[in-house]
């Protein structure tokens, strides 16, 4: 159960998701943001006072500069940020407050010692997130979206690609995973939207699910492209990824390609809510293991299906809550998630398809879309 006591945060939109999500208004510097008898707070300086009073979603908006110097005539000169939220809580009657697991820890000590009482979420400072509404829905699928933008750019490029020996030239140069990232990025800025740390990994580079990828692309390799783009407008993300090879691939390249997509339809299709995310995964590995595609982990690293079927999507790439992994997590309807299984062996090279979907009592209604032609001639 979650505490009934108000929230109390101190940190950014940028680093914190949380504090996006209590105000709907991003501010760059950290600042104070609190709950007290059912309305919302926040404290701003003068440089943000009239744009987060304006566009912010906070029932009140105070002046920084004013309980500082409150602060400072209580404390004394030296008072500081912990001091305004005392004489802060002692106006608005709260003694105590929640705060997220990562509040800062320095923050937390001298609250304490100035006598407010804070007690740690133990798990998410707001449950609610996990559940999208149709507006937050909305703006997923806007996301992703602008995913299928950047895979549209990539295709574009590919298809314009011509091979020679083991490189790939797009207009008179050696097609790299810099150069396709930088220009999948800039369609996707064009329309709205920020993407960082695009993937673009070909051949044995895609192996490693993270790795961004570097240098030449080749032809007749798989090339993972994973794009998780942030709207801008709303905040939210999009997360998709697709698998392309350009020229001629192999049967087992084939074979790997079609068990992917397979296993990523076969999880859709067991997402409902109240399902335990924990067995769809188990549904995935049991499938590719069926197929003959064995996980192996060892000193040089591990092979095969090595991460987790999918992870909740929303103010944060990786947004907390539901998920199908390993660990039990109960599907909420309403919640969104990825599915993203994939295959990674070296010598053959790394396979994934991703799409996003929104649990509703009956299936999964699906928030993202594009095709899945990954063989460009």
């Amino acid at each position: 159960m979650p505490s009934p006591l108000p929230p109390l945060l101190y940190t950014d939109t940028l680093v914190s998701a949380d504090m996006l999500y209590f105000g709907r208004v991003e501010v760059h510097d950290p600042f104070v943001a609190f709950g007290a008898r059912g309305k919302k707070y926040t404290v701003q300086g003068a440089l943000e006072f009239g744009r987060v009073k304006k566009t912010g979603d906070f029932d009140v908006v105070l002046s920084r500069e004013d309980w500082l110097d409150a602060a400072r005539k209580q404390y004394g000169p030296q008072a500081g940020i912990a001091e305004m939220i005392a004489c802060l809580a002692r106006t608005h009657g709260q003694k105590a407050f929640r705060v997220a697991d990562d509040f800062p820890a320095a923050l937390y000590v001298k609250l304490t010692k100035l006598g407010l009482k804070l007690r740690f979420a133990d798990g998410l400072l707001f449950p609610e997130r996990e559940v999208k509404s149709a507006r937050e829905a909305a703006a997923i699928r806007e996301g992703n979206r602008l995913s299928a933008v950047g895979f549209s750019t990539a295709e574009k490029v590919l298809r314009a690609a011509r091979i020679r020996g083991r490189n790939l030239i797009y207009r008179g140069k050696p097609l790299t995973s810099e150069r396709l990232r930088f220009l999948i990025d800039v369609a996707i800025k064009e329309q709205g939207g920020e993407a960082r740390d695009t993937i673009v990994a070909g051949g044995d580079q895609a192996c490693d699910p993270h790795e961004r990828g570097s240098g030449p692309l080749r032809p007749h390799e798989l090339i993972i492209i994973d794009i998780f783009p942030r709207h801008v407008a709303s905040g939210y993300y999009g997360d998709m990824t697709r698998t392309y090879l350009k020229g001629r691939p192999r049967q087992a390249q084939r074979r790997m390609v079609q068990t992917v997509y397979n296993a990523m339809r076969r999880a859709i299709r067991g997402i409902k809510a109240g399902i335990d995310g924990r067995g769809v995964h188990q549904g995935v590995v049991d499938y590719f293991k069926a197929e003959g595609y064995e996980t192996k982990r060892g000193a040089g690293g591990a092979t095969g299906f090595i991460h987790g079927t999918g992870h909740g999507l929303g103010l944060a790439v990786h947004d907390p809550g539901s998920r199908l992994g390993t660990v039990s997590s109960i599907l909420r309807k309403g919640a969104v998630v990825t599915v993203e299984p994939g295959l990674y062996y070296p010598g053959l090279g790394g396979c994934r398809w991703e799409d996003v979907v929104q649990v509703t009592a009956t299936g999964a209604k699906m928030l993202s879309r594009h095709p899945y032609n990954w063989e460009i001639r």
